[in-house]
């Protein structure tokens, strides 16, 4: 019997190239511990499950841009309705968690900062209670009096780990600019180091042996590849529609692969999992 899918939520952030000499965006790749049950010391997009406080009935005092009736829409494939606006309150909450950044604007609407010296000492105590289970991330923003901005997350893609393997997720990929005024800063705990790359340098990157990557962030990249803005990879996901990606992975000459919907097959380091 196949393992049903944990829903989760993931978070690609941009950002423009840096300078004349690196056009294009660039994307924040992340490392995961390489203890991690799951793809250890690959290079993820930051992301999470959703929790039960993500979409709990009061969630949504804090969510603007986005209500849950509008997010159940967006996501008719959810295992639960109640559970879309979900998605959205976990991608910016893992994303704090796990990278430090927090996608969210005062009751004035001016973007959170996190810069100064008492702003990092401040959101770092937030972020470290988080991540040890001492503050919720409902409390985080009653203290900061914040809101978080729904949609300045744009549905990008959906992917369902394959069949027959022990742990899997079905995941809402997301895209959003790099927040201003703030620098990513891995946890130490589920990831250990990030880098901003082009989408080609990573997969170059990938090809090389130097990063380990699964299907997901590979497709992903190329497809983020084609663009040169951030604005264009917004525009284009406002405009697509997402259907569920559900892999396969067969064995071909004695060699485990990944067969995408249409019959792709990856056969150049397939992804490992544990």
């Amino acid at each position: 019997m196949a393992t049903v899918p944990v829903d989760a939520a993931t978070v690609i952030l941009l950002r423009p190239g840096a300078g004349a000499a690196a056009p294009g965006i660039e994307v924040l790749l992340v490392r995961r511990n390489r203890k991690s049950s799951f793809v250890p010391g690959y290079y993820v997009f930051p992301g999470g499950v959703i929790d039960p406080e993500d979409w709990e009935p009061r969630a949504e005092r804090f969510v603007r841009g986005l209500d849950r009736q509008k997010a159940a829409g967006m996501l008719p494939d959810m295992s639960h309705s109640e559970k879309a606006l979900g998605a959205w309150m976990a991608g910016i909450r893992e994303t704090f968690e796990e990278v430090g950044l927090l996608i969210a604007r005062r009751a004035d609407g001016s973007p959170v900062t996190i810069r100064t010296k008492e702003e990092c000492r401040r959101f770092g105590e937030y972020r470290r209670a988080l991540i040890d289970g001492a503050m919720t991330f409902a409390r985080v923003l009653e203290e900061e009096n914040l809101f978080l901005p729904a949609d300045a997350l744009h549905y990008f893609s959906h992917w369902v780990t394959p069949e027959f393997l022990p742990q899997r997720y079905d995941v809402r990929f997301f895209v959003t600019p790099m927040p201003e005024n703030q620098t990513a800063v891995c946890d130490g705990v589920e990831l250990t180091h990030h880098v901003w790359l082009s989408p080609s340098a990573a997969l170059t990157d990938y090809e090389a042996g130097a990063i380990g990557m699964v299907l997901p962030q590979i497709v992903t990249l190329r497809e983020l590849a084609r663009f040169q803005t951030v604005q264009d990879v917004i525009r284009t996901a406002d405009a697509r529609p997402v259907p569920a990606t559900l892999t396969k992975i067969v064995q071909i000459d004695g060699q485990a692969v990944e067969v995408m919907p249409d019959g792709t097959v990856f056969t150049h380091r397939p992804p490992v999992y544990p």
